[in-house]
């Protein structure tokens, strides 16, 4: 008979074990396609898509309306784990909903979860549930009570109809005795404002009345989460908002939030530092970093100015009590675990602290490299926004910075620009060394950020152009066009700022006319459409230079065979070109033309070289396939039409103008040019030496903790950083009771004795919520004694005194109880009836005086 229970159990666990792996077989082969028997396949079965046979689908409605909580419980666990396979489980809702009022704490969670999910399939049964939620919410459990308003909220977004309840139920939460149900109001607010915008009003005033003069960090997060969904800062609910998103209402609140700031969850810590952060821009007035205000227009975002590397910074007794309250607030924060807790404490000190505070978020950001690549992805573009105001910060430990090969392609691109970004003159030439190996990265978008980097290198560093030329006419030799090709673009950048005068005198070996030369002859090396068009620019804008053709020809011996006023490379790269026009891109075609004209206006007299441009102009351009070709090519003979007769005038040929007369055009009109005009539209008519290419991050209007940071572009959910206020609203609006002294009429008792402890309850430690005003607290005091009934003061201030005494009154009780003896001895009646009173009196003595004894020992051991 004893085994009966435990077979009964374990058949019965063996039926259940054959039902599952029967219904997961089932889900698998349908899945597969493979049609299986027991699956019901009318549309009104209650199995439809789950796999289910009848029997099972019975056994679990069975279990629905049974009385065994542990039935209930395994049915509530099937359905959502079919729920969470996304299949439709709502024929049971009328069975289910009626286990809303379940005792039991685990299949009520399960049922609040299958009403949230399919409360809009049946609306009039979930309504019928509405009336167990409100009873719910005065229940003495306050995890019922914060469930109870969770499911209240979301089913108002499946059925609108209860918005109205959901507000009762928020206001009633929100004064709730328990911080984790108001915590719950606080996160019901954004969905009941979702429901409808017209309970705004009403949310409005729970938050202003209730939600803001929270005091328990526990429920603070959900509390500005409230306050975000309801005023937000680019406000426009009501005609009375403003952009400033309702920020007035936290004058009071100010600075007890701050306090509290560190013991607030960690995803409350970042939205309230937003919101703080917010504050102080707009309610306290602009900081003077250095002796001068940022103007709005300055670079630094928190109106730094161009220099706020180089500042000082202010000292701490020129900021604003309010604004420096909100520093130290935040300081503590950095040692978060939590990533977005300290970057967004690092948004904090970078735009309401003074340069200053910001080394403190150094070392933090630093730590978040090593966490995970996606915090570092995120870190790094913090990291780039800040070195560009900053990079003194971050300059000792560009080590942190190196690419690794198993980096993300951004984060390899982030780190190069942050790299270039903290360079210094100690650390450029490792640097350098680190842009050389990334020339050799397998991605193609590596390769040309660390070639740009150097051209960009070289620019930031003079001291470096040389190391840079040298590394640079290295990669065109590489095997890579991509490698070849962004060599040839940042030389480019380099030959236009050396011969601008913009950085000094190089050797003759790397002087930019000869790496010019360089360039030319290995034209036909060179693939890439948009290097070889760079080329040609290069050939064409510094073909004319004095200096470089007379110490060309005077090398090479060909003083006899060069046109007078062009470098002897010149006019082969055009025949080059020429030969190869029909095969060359639209962009090098482009550039070819211009080669042409700019040869022909340095030496018109020369006939080779004016045949070969008319060959080009007036051949290959004239009828080429590309209408933008087309265009160029008669522009430009237009301009050369008043040089020597024009392109089509040698030798006799009949021009352009000649053959549109011949055809009865009219004559053209305008404006015949001189050599020297020509000359200046062709060589200088585009001013200035561009720069390599700047990025979106290289923006200032770009914030730190913005979405934009990251993608690369403007998004519209990225938040406008308010700017600061010349003055800034009364610091007086932000005193409140909490930042009251305690007052002298509250003055507690400096020691315990036995008077003031026997209204302090069963502990006599202190009185609770609801102890009469009469008995004022206790505070310890160190070095002060519970003085005795007698007014004796400071009696056993002397330990050796105090034993001294003791041992007195050793003494005198056993001389008392001798006499006793004798006295009893002596005379029996009359003996008992004084030992009655003399022990009546020693009792009435030494009552106080053990009194005294267990005080005095309290006393001490709480002092200690």
């Amino acid at each position: 008979m004893n085994t009966n229970p435990y077979l009964a159990s374990l058949s019965e666990n063996a039926t259940r074990f054959g039902m599952r792996l029967q219904e997961t077989i089932s889900e698998h082969t349908r899945e597969l396609g493979i049609g299986v028997p027991t699956v019901i396949g009318d549309g009104g079965a209650g199995g439809v898509g789950l796999g289910l046979d009848e029997k099972t689908q019975a056994q679990i409605k069975k279990q629905l309306d049974g009385s065994s909580d542990r039935e209930k419980l395994d049915a509530m666990r099937r359905l959502v784990g079919l729920i969470s396979k996304n299949r439709n489980v709502s024929t049971y809702f009328a069975s289910v909903v009626k286990n809303v009022a379940s005792p039991n704490l685990e299949v009520r969670k399960l049922v609040y979860i299958y009403l949230l999910h399919y409360a809009s399939y049946e609306p009039d049964l979930a309504l019928l549930s509405i009336n167990t939620f409100q009873r719910d919410l005065a229940d003495s459990n306050p995890l019922i009570r914060a469930m109870a308003l969770r499911v209240l909220s979301g089913m108002g977004e499946r059925v609108p109809v209860v918005g109205s309840i959901v507000v009762l139920g928020v206001e009633k939460c929100a004064r709730d005795t328990s911080a984790y149900v108001r915590k719950a109001a606080g996160l019901a607010v954004p969905r009941c404002f979702g429901l409808d915008s017209a309970h705004h009003p009403a949310l409005l005033k729970i938050i202003t009345n209730q939600l803001l003069a929270e005091r328990s960090p526990l429920a603070l997060g959900a509390v500005a989460v409230a306050f975000q969904a309801i005023c937000p800062p680019s406000s426009t609910l009501t005609p009375s908002s403003s952009g400033t998103g309702k920020l007035e209402l936290l004058h009071p609140h100010f600075r007890r939030i701050c306090k509290v700031l560190i013991d607030i969850d960690e995803w409350g810590q970042v939205l309230w530092m937003g919101l703080l952060l917010r504050y102080v821009r707009v309610m306290c007035a602009r900081p003077v970093w250095g002796g001068s205000s940022g103007s709005p227009g300055s670079s630094s975002p928190n109106g730094a100015g161009d220099d706020a590397a180089g500042v000082a910074g202010v000292e701490e007794g020129e900021l604003d009590k309010d604004v420096k309250l909100l520093l130290d607030s935040v300081v503590p924060v950095f040692q978060s675990r939590n990533p977005a807790v300290v970057l967004a404490a690092t948004r904090v000190l970078f735009y309401a602290g003074p340069p200053s505070y910001w080394p403190k978020f150094v070392g933090p950001l630093l730590r978040l490299l090593s966490v995970s690549k996606e915090v570092e992805r995120v870190v790094l573009v913090d990291i780039l926004i800040i070195a560009g105001s900053a990079s003194h910060l971050f300059a000792p430990h560009y080590t942190r910075f190196v690419a690794r090969s198993d980096d993300l392609v951004p984060v390899k691109k982030d780190k190069i620009r942050l790299l270039l970004k903290v360079v210094t003159m100690d650390s450029w030439a490792g640097i350098l060394r680190e842009f050389v190996d990334y020339a050799d990265d397998v991605d193609d978008a590596v390769v040309g950020e660390a070639i740009g980097a150097i051209g960009k290198l070289a620019a930031k560093i003079p001291e470096s152009v040389p190391q840079c030329l040298s590394a640079l006419m290295g990669m065109i030799r590489s095997r890579y066009d991509i490698v070849v090709s962004n060599a040839v673009m940042v030389l480019k950048y380099l030959v236009q700022t050396q011969l601008s005068g913009m950085t000094p005198a190089l050797p003759a070996a790397q002087s930019p006319l000869s790496i010019i030369a360089h360039l030319a002859r290995r034209i036909d090396d060179i693939k890439h459409a948009q290097a070889r068009a760079c080329v040609v620019w290069l050939v064409g804008q510094y073909a004319g230079s004095e200096a470089e053709t007379s110490a060309s020809t005077a090398t090479a011996g060909m003083s006899s065979g060069c046109p007078e006023g062009i470098a002897p490379w010149a006019p082969d790269v055009l025949r080059k070109l020429a030969k190869s026009f029909a095969s060359e891109s639209k962009l090098v075609k482009l550039q070819v033309v211009t080669l042409a004209a700019k040869l022909f206006i340095l030496s018109p007299a020369d006939r080779r070289i004016a045949l070969l441009s008319k060959y080009v102009l007036g051949g290959l351009a004239r009828y080429d396939l590309d209408w933008d070709v087309r265009d160029r090519a008669r522009m430009v003979v237009g301009l050369l039409d008043g040089v020597s007769g024009g392109i089509n005038g040698m030798n006799g040929a009949e021009s352009w103008e000649e053959q549109e007369q011949r055809q009865g055009h009219a004559e053209r009109a305008g404006v015949v040019l001189r050599r020297e005009q020509v000359r200046l539209v062709l060589f200088e008519g585009k001013v200035g030496v561009g720069d390599v290419g700047k990025g979106y991050l290289d923006d200032e209007k770009v914030l730190l903790g913005t979405m934009g940071r990251v993608t690369g572009r403007h998004m519209r959910t990225d938040d406008v950083l308010p700017d600061w206020l010349e003055r800034g609203v009364e610091s007086s609006l932000r005193d409140s009771e909490y930042d009251k002294a305690p007052t002298a009429a509250a003055a507690a008792p400096t020691a315990i004795s036995s008077n003031n402890s026997k209204g302090m309850g069963g502990s006599g430690l202190g009185s609770g919520r609801g102890s009469p005003a009469a008995h004022t607290p206790v505070v310890l005091t160190p070095g002060t004694l519970t003085p005795t009934k007698n007014g004796e003061k400071d009696k056993f201030k002397d330990l050796d005194a105090f034993y001294a005494e003791e041992e007195e009154e050793e003494v005198g009780e056993e001389e008392s109880e001798e006499e006793e003896e004798e006295e009893e001895s002596g005379d029996e009646g009359e003996g008992k009836e004084t030992g009655s009173e003399e022990n009546g009196t020693e009792e009435e003595e030494s009552g106080p005086e053990e009194e005294h004894h267990e005080n005095d020992d309290v006393t001490s051991k709480l002092l200690s």
